[in-house]
């Protein structure tokens, strides 16, 4: 695998580049379930592109962002012999200008996530559109766990017209159920135990009440459970934890 840590050469080689690209761009802190893009992405493609960003712009807690998992030579490691690819640019060179320009969408971010973190969807849009533009890719990977954010992902590139295709697909879960997802490293032994209890909740609960009620008696404080576009969706914290899920 090769590591491209400078975007100029980065453009430089994908200029030259004229095979089929997929592109599958994260925040580090890798896992099984974004290997399952990558894997999906070498099956549909001759090269696979991964990213690792993490992007200031898109956290509306600072503290959050401090707390984020970086584990670049660890994701490095898990991305040999999968991946073509690995670009890996510093936030000096995402933001040589700082954070004047943005994509904003006024109304699906506004709703849901967006409702409790303000900024956040901008911050994800700029960074997206900013990464499409560089890996050129002719299809991209996203995951349906983060289902608002691939909903908005996908509206973005159709309302610009990029030629990258998004390629959604299905949540990776561990065996009691849990979505995989970066933060869940997080969580301490018993709130990791707990955490299970979330997405089996959200699918059993007969309807929103309930499920809210059920995920407060057993201790998860909960941002919102609602039902939007054919999917029920959740957010919920375990103390400094946060988890999302759809089911």
């Amino acid at each position: 695998m090769r590591v491209f840590r400078d975007l100029s050469e980065w453009r430089q080689f994908r200029s030259q580049l004229e095979t089929s690209l997929g592109f599958v761009p994260t925040m580090g802190a890798l896992h099984p379930g974004h290997l399952a893009l990558v894997q999906r992405s070498h099956q549909e493609n001759s090269k696979t592109l991964v990213s690792v960003f993490v992007n200031p712009t898109q956290f509306d807690d600072p503290t959050d962002l401090a707390a984020y998992p970086q584990t670049l030579d660890q994701d490095i490691q898990l991305l040999e012999g999968a991946a073509d690819y690995l670009l890996a640019p510093s936030a000096a060179q995402m933001y040589p200008n700082g954070y004047h320009y943005r994509v904003s969408e006024d109304e699906v971010s506004k709703q849901l996530e967006g409702a409790q973190r303000p900024g956040h969807f901008d911050g994800m849009l700029t960074v997206v559109m900013k990464l499409l533009n560089l890996a050129q890719a002719h299809q991209a990977y996203f995951g349906e766990k983060d289902f608002q954010q691939l909903q908005l992902v996908q509206g973005m590139v159709s309302e610009f017209f990029l030629n990258t295709k998004i390629v959604a697909c299905p949540t990776v879960r561990e065996a009691d159920g849990l979505a995989m997802s970066s933060r869940n490293r997080r969580l301490t032994p018993e709130q990791r135990e707990l955490a299970a209890e979330f997405p089996h909740i959200l699918k059993s609960a007969p309807d929103l009440s309930q499920a809210q009620s059920q995920l407060e008696q057993q201790g998860f404080a909960v941002d919102y459970v609602q039902e939007w576009r054919g999917r029920r969706l959740g957010a919920v914290r375990l103390g400094q934890v946060r988890l999302i899920d759809n089911l």
